[in-house]
C-alpha cells in the first residue's frame, strides 16, 4: 500500500495505518513528496514497489532468483542514480584489461559470457557498488548481481524512511543477500556475480584505512568459482576519499560513552557474517562513521586481466593450488588500487568543475574523458 506524504484531500498517513492493520500481508510505502493523485505523478514508479516489496512472485514465499525481474528501461533512466547531477558528482571512469594485457577505457576485456566473478575492494560506505553495476548495465546491457550483507534486507520500522530508497535501489538492481549457497545458485546459471571479501569491514574502515584489504585467511569463494568454472575479474577502485574526510570512526565511537551505547544498541541482534572469525575481518560492527563532504573528486575502477578457471576442477583438493589463485587474486586487487592512485594525478578532469564545463561543452556525462590508460 501506497501513501503520499503531501496528500491535501485525506490524511493518507492514518487511513494507510488503519488498512494495514485489517489486511493480511500489508506493506506500507510513504512517498513524502508527493500528493492526492501519486500515481499520476513522477518520481513513483509502480512496477518498482511491486518488485521491491517482493509482491511479485510465483509462491507464497519469495524467492531472489525464481522471483527476479531484470531492471526495465524506465526504471533504469527514472532511477535516482541517473540523475545527470549525481553522475557529475561521482565522474564514473571505467578501465579493464584485454587479454593481451593492455588497459583500455570501457568494459571491453569483460567476458560476454558468465559464469563471472568480479572481485574487488570496498570503499567508504559501499556505495561504490552502484556505480560498478549501472556501468555494466550501460555499457554491456548485463546484470551484476552485488552480494550484499543480509541487513540490508532487514529494516527496522525506526530505520525504514531513511533506508527505504537505499534497499530499493539495491533490490532493483539485482543483489543477493551473501552467502555461500546463494554465490553457488550464481554461478551455476552463468550469472554474473559482484563480490567484496572484505565486507562491512572495508567499507566501514576506520582512520588511515582507505584501500587497505580485509580479506579473511581462508579461501572463501576460490573453491566454488574452479568447481563452476567461473571466470574470475579481480578489480580495483579509488575516489572515496576525495568525497569525504573521516571525522569520528569506529575507534574513537568506542572511546565516547554516548557513541559506543549508540553503536551497542544499533547491532543488538543484527547479523555479524564473519562472527567466530579470528584477525580484523571479524571487527566489523554495523555504525554510521560521522565524515566530513568535500569537493567531489572522482570514482576510478581497473578490472584486471580475467582469470580463467574452467577446466581446472581437477586442482580442487590442491591447496597449493587454491591458496596461490586466492593471493594471486589479492595481489591483482591491490596492483589495480596502486595503478589508479597514481594515474588519476594525471586526469584533467578529475575535479567536479572541469567536469562540470565538459558537460555544459560537450553535453554527454558517458564520454567525459581521463587519463591516457
Amino acid at each position: 500500500m501506497d501513501f503520499s506524504g503531501k496528500d491535501n484531500f485525506m490524511p493518507c498517513n492514518n487511513e494507510a495505518q488503519r488498512l494495514s492493520r485489517l489486511l493480511k500481508h500489508c506493506n506500507v510505502r510513504m512517498f513524502q513528496g508527493n500528493g492526492h493523485t501519486i500515481l499520476l505523478e513522477s518520481g513513483v514508479n509502480l512496477l518498482s514497489t511491486i518488485k521491491t516489496t517482493q509482491m511479485y512472485r510465483h509462491s507464497s514465499k519469495y524467492d531472489v532468483f525464481k522471483d527476479f525481474l531484470p531492471i526495465s528501461m524506465t526504471e533504469f533512466k527514472t532511477s535516482p542514480l541517473e540523475n545527470w547531477w549525481y553522475r557529475l558528482c561521482i565522474g564514473t571512469a571505467v578501465f579493464s584489461t584485454m587479454e593481451d594485457g593492455k588497459i583500455v577505457r570501457g568494459l571491453a576485456g569483460i567476458p560476454d559470457k558468465g559464469p563471472v566473478l568480479v572481485v574487488g575492494n570496498h570503499m567508504l560506505w559501499g556505495f561504490d557498488a552502484f556505480s560498478v553495476v549501472l556501468e555494466f548495465l550501460r555499457e554491456k546491457k548485463i546484470t551484476l548481481h552485488g552480494l550484499a550483507h543480509p541487513e540490508i534486507y532487514q529494516i527496522r520500522v525506526e530505520d525504514e524512511f531513511i533506508m527505504i530508497p537505499y534497499t530499493d535501489a539495491v533490490k532493483i538492481l539485482g543483489a543477493i543477500p551473501v552467502s555461500p549457497r546463494n554465490l553457488f545458485r550464481l554461478l551455476s546459471r552463468n550469472s554474473y556475480a559482484l563480490l567484496y571479501p572484505g565486507g562491512a569491514r572495508e567499507s566501514l574502515h576506520r582512520k588511515g584505512e582507505a584501500y587497505k584489504l580485509f580479506w579473511p585467511d581462508k579461501e572463501e569463494f576460490v573453491r566454488m568459482a574452479v568447481k563452476l568454472g567461473a571466470t574470475i575479474i579481480p578489480f580495483g577502485a579509488v575516489g572515496e576519499d576525495d568525497l569525504s574526510e573521516l571525522i569520528i570512526d569506529y575507534n574513537d565511537m568506542k572511546k565516547i560513552p554516548f557513541f559506543d551505547q549508540k553503536v551497542n544498541e544499533y547491532n543488538q541482534g543484527r547479523t555479524n557474517l564473519r562472527e567466530g572469525m579470528g584477525g580484523e575481518i571479524a571487527q566489523q560492527p554495523l555504525h554510521i562513521p560521522i565524515f566530513l563532504p568535500k569537493l567531489p573528486g572522482r570514482y576510478y575502477f581497473l578490472f584486471g586481466k580475467p582469470i580463467q578457471t574452467k577446466g581446472k576442477e581437477h586442482m580442487l583438493d590442491d591447496k597449493n593450488y587454491l591458496r596461490e589463485l586466492y593471493m594471486q587474486i589479492k595481489c591483482d586487487v591491490e596492483k589495480n588500487i596502486d595503478y589508479l592512485l597514481t594515474k588519476r594525478e594525471d586526469d584533467p578532469y578529475r575535479g567536479i568543475v572541469e567536469r562540470f564545463m565538459w558537460l555544459m561543452n560537450c553535453g554527454s556525462l558517458d564520454q567525459i574523458p581521463s587519463f591516457e590508460p
